[in-house]
């Protein structure tokens, strides 16, 4: 790894951006509304089958997409702006483990240290018939191989991990909690990334990286393979002259 390099995580202005582009080139927002206006309600309606009040919790900023998803009216959410370990650690400090029936980690669990533990603790707080949903990218997804071919290659820090469904759900059948898990397809356009000083192409490839000013301090040819990788069929699919990479999501209902 080239010393010029460093992690995306770095510059939090330029993180920010680049997520901002992710989002703007992705449908990761509109897979998620998909699962959220299709599956959501009815796992709902079976949590509280014989319930007045659902208490949901919701982690990684489920707030927006939850407040757009219909068929919710009589259902009330309490949000908790802190991170899951300020969380667990104020709770177990007040003894006060609180029950929920439904708990959401939302595109949240590649920025906890102890995932398992993390796993068996919200586990822990569901009660009778509560379900947990955790969103992460897929193992079908470009993600899981773009990691795995590179993650030793590109910078890192403590504040991300490489984390996919197939990690998750091999931890949850340690812990043996039972689950489902749901794939949707999602894509991000990459088209920008095999242009030459191409901001928007540069911001993106920042992302997929997680490194900052990749196209400037990348050796030429780690960029040269990366770049050809994400034009295979098991990472990317061209359609209408564009380059759509694989970024699928995983939905995992784990059960009480």
């Amino acid at each position: 790894m080239a010393s010029s390099m460093k992690s995306l995580f770095s510059d939090h202005s330029r993180y920010v951006e680049s997520f901002r582009r992710f989002l703007n080139n992705s449908t990761e927002h509109q897979c998620m509304q998909q699962f959220m206006d299709e599956k959501l309600p009815g796992i709902l309606a079976r949590i509280g089958d014989t319930k007045s009040e659902i208490k949901i919790l919701s982690i990684g900023g489920g707030a927006e997409l939850v407040a757009k998803t219909s068929n919710l009216e009589n259902i009330k959410f309490t949000w908790h702006k802190e991170t899951s370990s300020e969380y667990q650690n104020r709770m177990m400090e007040k003894k006060e483990l609180q029950k929920w029936d439904f708990i959401h980690m939302i595109q949240m669990l590649y920025y906890v240290k102890d995932i398992p533990a993390t796993l068996k603790f919200f586990h822990s707080l569901l009660a009778t018939r509560a379900k947990i949903l955790i969103t992460l990218v897929s193992e079908t997804s470009g993600w899981d191989k773009l990691w795995k071919k590179y993650g030793s290659h590109l910078p890192r820090d403590d504040l991300c991990q490489y984390v996919t469904s197939s990690d998750l759900v091999q931890m949850l059948d340690k812990l043996r909690i039972k689950y489902e898990c749901y794939d949707l397809l999602s894509t991000m356009d990459i088209s920008d990334c095999f242009i030459d000083g191409n901001e928007n192409g540069d911001l993106l490839w920042d992302f997929l990286t997680e490194t900052c000013n990749f196209s400037t301090t990348a050796p030429p040819d780690l960029k040269a393979e990366i770049m050809k990788d994400l034009q295979d069929p098991e990472f990317s699919v061209k359609k209408e002259g564009k380059v759509l990479f694989n970024n699928s999501l995983s939905f995992i209902v784990v059960e009480a």
